[in-house]
Formats: structure tokens, sequence, C-alpha cells
């Protein structure tokens, strides 16, 4: 809803403009906003068109270069966390800012500790945690440490430190990039609950089915501009992606029929005990993945994909069973070894282990190829080459605010995964293991990966696409497999599937049904 006439907004933007000199980029131009009290506004838009700046201008992470921020009608300075804060802002960051040590407790009311007699007052705090987690419905254990915490868990303590800080206005920050299915929808409905309880909410995203569901308002922004505003169900999602990327955006895969070639990649009885940090680990995996075919893999997050994926990368070793690439066996070898038979690895980490954020995009676009020849001679670096390299993984995804000799640091988190893409899909890979490669992507950059995995696959690569998007799954998949505690369920012809049976299989309640397998040389049932 938007604010009545006479009803005095919760916040308020007043042509907030921001330039960052470094970079050239004019991120914020005069963008004004109202945000009503018990309203969910939606702010929508590519990788690097300003979103996230806007708010951290809100938050005090960046100081406007012009412009007014009004918080229930009274004009504030905000220059750091603690001024927010104090005005009744909150923001859940993409990337949690948490103690990985501390219990839930003790990170969401850090700063605000209850004491007793001077000490520390756990039972207080965990009593006071279990209150608050009651009354919003973000139901968590107050007194489990954080690092054993999944990632959904561990985003409803960021969200309680907010509320615990009494903010009546919440920003959250694409924050269904790292849930699944389900903990989006159930997200989703928290978000509206808060609502009616009076607090505002400001929803950043690029899913546009879940801003449809959640937002009063949808508040489009491009190039740093908001060019588009609309009530709930006023445009569609196409009217809004093509806003968002100023042209028409396929928003359904294009996936054409093709017969699959020879196995590339089989595993055969691969194991993976559990690891000491809370991992799955495999029990017993077998499969094989064809030339030209996309074998999509399922499952709740935390099920033992990540596990086999770091197994085929050569990142985990297995206690039992083999895997082989083509005649290579993979089982024992290093991680460039698997690459130089031919494994490229979109890793689903990819702030930790897809790539170096205190190195240039440079340096991390050819971080697994700068032996080559297309980028050194003789031992001597062919700069020139990479730089030449770099600049065209910029422009074929539209890597917002880069340059080849600036740190990736300095990215938001979707344009941080272009590099990785683009990097791990150029020349001709002949697996290609995709490990949640569109996640905090916008609609535009999703559709350029979608068609850059299809077109890996009409060239004769095999992909392993792990994705928590069920319709991603389905949408590209020739089959599709399940994990589930660690066991491989399928792969399982995709016609033989729809969303509600895969999502018994994801949740073991339809383990023990038979399945026919398909053979995908055959291209029927055996």
């Amino acid at each position: 809803m938007t604010p009545t006439s006479g009803e005095t907004p919760r916040l308020e933007l007043r042509g907030l403009r921001k330039y960052f000199a470094a970079s050239g980029v004019l991120a914020v131009a005069d963008v004004s906003l109202e945000v009503g009290a018990g309203e969910v506004v939606a702010l929508i838009g590519e990788n690097g068109t300003g979103k996230s700046t806007l708010m951290n201008l809100l938050f005090g992470v960046h100081s406007p270069d012009a412009g007014t921020i009004l918080v229930d009608g009274t004009e504030v300075q905000i220059r750091s966390q603690q001024d927010a804060l104090r005005v009744g802002l909150g923001m859940v960051h993409q990337h949690f800012e948490l103690v990985p040590s501390f219990t839930v407790a003790q990170n969401v009311l850090l700063g605000r500790e209850p004491r007793r007699l001077g000490f520390y007052d756990d039972a207080a705090a965990e009593r006071r945690v279990a209150e608050l987690a009651a009354e919003t419905g973000f139901t968590v254990d107050p007194r489990q440490v954080v690092r054993d915490l999944p990632i959904g868990t561990q985003q409803r303590v960021e969200i309680l430190k907010s509320l615990a800080a009494d903010a009546r206005l919440l920003i959250l920050d694409e924050p269904t990039a790292v849930l699944t299915p389900s903990e989006a929808d159930d997200l989703v409905l928290r978000v509206r609950a808060l609502a009616a309880s009076g607090r505002s909410v400001v929803f950043i995203s690029h899913k546009l089915p879940e801003v449809q569901a959640v937002a009063d308002r949808i508040v489009v922004m491009r190039r740093g501009r908001v060019v588009g505003e609309f009530a709930r169900g006023e445009a569609s999602d196409a009217e809004l992606a093509r806003l968002m990327v100023g042209r028409d955006v396929l928003l359904t895969a294009d996936r054409a029929e093709q017969a699959p070639g020879a196995p590339i990649l089989e595993l055969a009885g691969v194991s993976v005990p559990p690891g000491a940090d809370g991992s799955t680990g495999l029990d017993d995996v077998t499969f094989s993945l064809h030339a030209g075919e996309i074998v999509g893999l399922a499952g709740v997050s935390g099920n033992g994909q990540d596990e086999l994926v770091e197994a085929i990368a050569a990142l985990r070793t297995p206690a039992s069973g083999t895997i082989r690439l083509d005649d290579v066996e993979l089982t024992r070898r290093t991680p460039a070894g698997a690459r130089a038979a031919g494994l490229a690895h979109i890793a689903g980490d990819r702030m930790h282990v897809g790539l170096n954020r205190l190195a240039t995009l440079e340096e991390n676009a050819v971080s697994t190829s700068f032996t080559s020849r297309a980028f050194a001679r003789a031992g001597v670096i062919r700069r020139r080459a990479r730089r030449a390299f770099a600049q065209r993984l910029i422009d074929d995804y539209e890597v917002r605010g880069a340059a080849p000799g600036r740190p990736v640091g300095s990215l938001s988190g979707g344009n941080l995964q272009k590099v990785v893409i683009g990097r791990e899909l150029h020349g001709s890979p002949r697996v290609v293991l995709a490990n949640q490669p569109t996640r905090g992507l916008d609609v535009g950059s999703i559709e350029f990966v979608h068609k850059a995995l299809s077109a890996a696959r009409a060239a004769g690569s095999g992909v392993l696409l792990v994705s928590t998007e069920l319709e991603e799954i389905m949408a590209l998949s020739d089959r599709v497999a399940v994990m589930f505690d660690g066991t491989l369920l399928g792969p399982f012809p995709r016609s033989e599937l729809d969303r509600e049976r895969l999502g018994r299989l994801m949740t073991g309640g339809a383990a023990a049904t038979p399945f026919p397998l398909a053979d995908p040389a055959s291209g029927g049932l055996r």
C-alpha cells in the first residue's frame, strides 16, 4: 500500500545520489522513494544497478553525495550502522555478519547483553530470544552455536538481531538467494506477518514470482534510477523483466531435444564419510553423465550435493569407489589434475572457493588457466591477452562496475557469480559441474547462463546442474537425480517427474518407490 495522503511515511528518500569516483560509476541517481508503516516494498533490478548501494546509504555504509533521508517524518543523518539502528532501521545483508563461535542468543543480543550482578546472563538471553522467535515465527534454538546451523537458520538469526534492536523498518538484501524453495516460501509468509504487525520491509530480490507474492508495491531500478513503480499485480513478470533489463527477456529456458552421446563421467560406489564440520557425506553413489546431456541434481540443502561436487572436482577424497572422466581416473587426482582432464567447476561458494576477492578481476579470470599457451609463453605472462580476455568476460556477461585491473571484492554478489561462470564456461570443457550457477543473478543474467549451459550441452559437454531452483532443474535437465541424506536417487527421466513427486523424493518420502531408469544413449527406459 502506498502511504495515503496525510499519512507520514515510515521512510522517505528524496533525491539520493551516490557517485563512486574511483570506478566512475553513478550508482544512485537522484532516487526518491517512500515506504509506509506496515508496507512491504520490493526493490528489483539487474545486478549492479544500484539497489544494494541505495540501501547501504540508508544503513551508513556509504554517505550520499546529495539528497535527504526522513524516518517517520524527521530528517536524519546516518553515518554509521549505529545511527541506522538508533532511528529504527535494520538490515540483513546477502553475506551474514554473525560470530560463528557464539550461540544464537549471543549473536542476537550482541551489544545488548542482559547482565546479572555484572556478569552475562545466559539464561535471560536465551529466554528473551526464545520469546522473540515465538512472537515473530522465526523459530530457532537460542542455545545452538551458529556455525552448526544451516544457512536458512542463520538467516533467521540475522533477522532476529534486527528485530531485537527494535527495527521498525527491515531491509532484506537478496534474502532468498541461499534458501531452498520451502525456506523461501516460509520467509515470504514471515515477512507478510511482520508487515501485519506494523513493521515495514524493503525486500530486494531478482526473483519475480516471490516479489509478486510478498510485496505491496514493486519499485524497479535500472542503471541507478527508478524506472517504474507498481502495486502488486499491476505488471506481469515479463513487463517487470523488460523494465529491469531494457529488453525482452526469456523467462523460461528454451531446451532443444537432442540424443546424448557416450558416458564421459562415471561414478561407481563412491562413499565419503561424514565430516567433522557436520557435512553429510556420501553413501555408495553410482551414476553416469553422458556427452551432450544435462543431469539436474535436486535436494534440500545439506543432503550431500556439495560433497558429491567436491568429490568429482577432487576437492574431497572418497573413502571408496571410483570416479572416471573419459579414460582418466579422478579419484586420487588433484583439482588441477581434474581440470587438466577436462573438468570445469562452478563452485557453489563463490566467496571462498570460486574467487580470490583480494585479487583483480583479470587475475581471477585466468586463475584456472594462467599457465596455458593462451596466457603465457615460455614462462612469460602474456599480459595483453589476459587483459583482453578479462574485458571480454566483462562485456559478454555485463559485469557492472568492473574493470580488469580492479579487485573483484568491490563487486556485488551477482556480478561475482558472473565472473566465475564466464571463466568456467570458457573453452570446451568435457564436463561442467554447475553448483547453484544462477544463485544471486538477475533475470537477464539467468537467461544468459541458461543459454550458456544449453550451448555447452549442444557442443557435447556433459553438465551436472546442482540447483535449489526446481523450475531451473526441470527446464534444463534431460535427467533428474535427487540427493537425500547422502544417497543418490536416480537419475530419472525428466518426463517421469513433476514438482510434487520431486518434492517427495527430496524429503525421503518416495525413496522406496521404484522408478524405471533411463538409458540416455537409447533414449528409452531400461
